[in-house]
């Protein structure tokens, strides 16, 4: 050991960060799993992530840099490093100084990648220390930099002339990561550019839409579209066949719409997307849905429940038995309500098994099974089979007909908790439908415990929000001036962090009608949908405008979103 070195646990001490019984069972916990004693003690709670580093730094007299900021990095510097030696072993170089090439490493004692770094770079290395994250985080940024977007890709085509289809004909194997395809032919790159610009932006949805003389590319994100690019028409063909190509499309057959899917790597994220397209009068529209496949399954908590429909869902989901309906059009969050129900009472002791169309998202110990009517597996085909093995909960995509809703209320009826949709508008009007379907109104009011009606509302950016004062009208359509006791309320403004939107993320807005005797003589009557609200809401239902509006007033999202998402919600 040379002078002066200290060990990790040994400053640690010294820092009065962790006591001597704390380090003595960090490391009788490193004798038996391995690892080094920092990620050790990370892992037990006893030191967090800086405090890791920090400590890392001082034991090998380097600078901690908690931050790494854009300003200080050279892209020039980084593109001398692919971006897999860079993942791989923790390291971003950041810019030369005094001769010296500054690099920010996560990992310093691994020697032998910093050696090929200096190779690399031609220069002698000053090192940094910062954490993993945010290492990977900055290489991801600085990568995507390097890498041309898709409009810098459509200058590059316009500049060679020519639909260049033949570079399109090879097949080629997909990158690990998109960022590594720098040297690919342009269609290709631009493809890469669009969808992991998409990622990067947190878009839900890319649109591709030929028109008489160019192709628009449009982005959703939370919910709205952004136009971000338009692309000279003669690019048309070769941007849609490398697209088909990429989800195993025929990229021949033009005039029938296709389906297909996409699996890519993007900047560490795995992303399934779904693809679709359409023949129009000019030509394909291609439209694809982005899954992040490493996203967290989101807990019932983090959906925007107030407290009480928070308490009312988690008791309705505990039931041994009955029917939970979850309502609203396509969009409106239905699915992931259902797989945070679903996984919040996923415990081995409950055989749950689901059928749907399509399965957007695989749930680790649960059965699922994708509609197929090629070979003639519904809803109702599908049912019938789930109910003969012994399931405890049943998730129905949709209840699309009569045949599908039966099979689901005998199933609820003979001891089984049943899960499914409907597309209506409001939680009354889903009794209305069932009856319309021809259910009888005794089935639907002896099997249906609650009815959940949903929208999503964007998140305003806490960054840039600005306080709102609603003029005369906006008041009025919100019920009046009482409203505005509640709270402050807040309005978008736009900044970086929220890309100019002034919103960033969405949350939830709920009416929830729990069915009880009085709703059920009602449902057996055949009420109609109003006389089933107002009964409702007397017994203290929120309508989805009203819950709205609670979070407007909590500074979560703004009056203009209230009235652009509840539009047709009177209350």
């Amino acid at each position: 050991m040379r002078a002066g070195y200290k060990y990790f646990g040994e400053i640690c001490l010294e820092q009065k960060l962790i006591s001597e019984e704390d380090l003595a069972k960090a490391l009788g916990m490193q004798k038996e799993r391995g690892g080094r004693i920092g990620e050790v003690l990370e892992q037990m709670k006893l030191l967090s992530v800086k405090q890791r580093f920090q400590v890392l730094s001082r034991q090998f007299g380097l600078e901690y840099l908690e931050r790494l900021s854009d300003q200080v990095l050279d892209p020039g510097l980084c593109k001398q490093v692919p971006i897999s030696f860079a993942k791989q072993y923790q390291l971003v170089p950041l810019r030369k100084e005094n001769g010296l090439a500054l690099v920010a490493s996560a990992d310093p004692v691994n020697f032998y990648p910093i050696e090929d770094l200096s190779r690399l770079l031609q220069s002698e290395i000053k090192l940094m220390v910062s954490s993993s994250e945010e290492v990977v985080n900055t290489i991801n940024r600085i990568y995507d930099r390097i890498n041309s977007n898709a409009e810098g890709v459509i200058d590059d085509l316009a500049e060679e002339g020519g639909d260049n289809l033949s570079l399109l004909a090879q097949e080629i194997e997909e990158p690990e990561d998109l960022l590594e395809a720098s040297e690919e032919a342009p269609i290709i790159r631009f493809a890469n550019s669009l969808m992991f610009q998409a990622v990067k932006e947190r878009a839900s949805d890319i649109h591709i839409e030929p028109f008489e003389k160019d192709l628009v590319v449009r982005l959703r994100i939370d919910g709205v579209l952004y136009e971000i690019l338009r692309a000279p028409k003669r690019l048309q063909n070769a941007i849609t066949s490398r697209i088909k190509i990429m989800g195993g499309l025929n990229i021949a057959e033009k005039r029938l719409p296709q389906d297909g899917r996409i699996r890519i790597k993007i900047a560490g994220k795995d992303i399934d997307i779904r693809l679709s397209t359409l023949p129009t009068a000019f030509g394909e529209r291609v439209v694809m849905r982005l899954l992040d496949r490493s996203q967290i399954l989101l807990q019932l908590v983090d959906l925007g429940f107030n407290p009480h429909n928070l308490g009312v869902m988690n008791e309705m989901i505990h039931h041994s038995h009955g029917i939970v309906l979850v309502t609203g059009p396509t969009g409106s969050g239905k699915t992931t309500t259902l797989y945070a129900a679903l996984n919040q009472i996923n415990t081995p002791d409950k055989n749950i098994i689901t059928i749907e169309d399509p399965v957007e998202y695989q749930l680790p110990g649960i059965g699922q099974i994708q509609v197929n009517p090629k070979i003639n597996l519904s809803f109702a085909n599908g049912l019938r089979s789930i109910v003969r093995q012994d399931p405890d909960v049943i998730l129905i995509g949709e209840i699309r007909d009569a045949e599908t809703a039966e099979i689901a209320i005998q199933a609820s009826l003979t001891g089984h908790l049943v899960f499914s949709t409907l597309h209506t508008n409001d939680a009354p009007s889903a009794t209305t439908r069932l009856i319309d379907m021809g259910i009888e109104p005794f089935l639907i009011s002896s099997s249906v415990l609650s009815i959940l009606a949903q929208r999503l509302v964007r998140i305003l950016c806490k960054d840039c929000r600005a306080v709102d004062h609603p003029d005369a009208d906006v008041v009025k359509a919100l019920g009046g001036e009482q409203v505005l006791e509640s709270g402050t309320f807040y309005k978008p403004v736009g900044c970086p962090t929220c890309l100019s939107t002034g919103y960033i993320g969405r949350s939830g807005i709920y009416e929830f009608m729990v069915i009880d005797d009085d709703l059920r003589l009602m449902i057996n009557r055949r009420a109609d949908s109003n006389e089933l609200k107002q009964m409702a809401r007397k017994k203290g239902m929120l309508t989805l405008r009203e819950d709205a509006i609670q979070k407007a007033s909590q500074g979560i999202t703004s009056v203009a979103e209230v009235l652009r998402v509840t539009q047709e919600d009177i209350i």
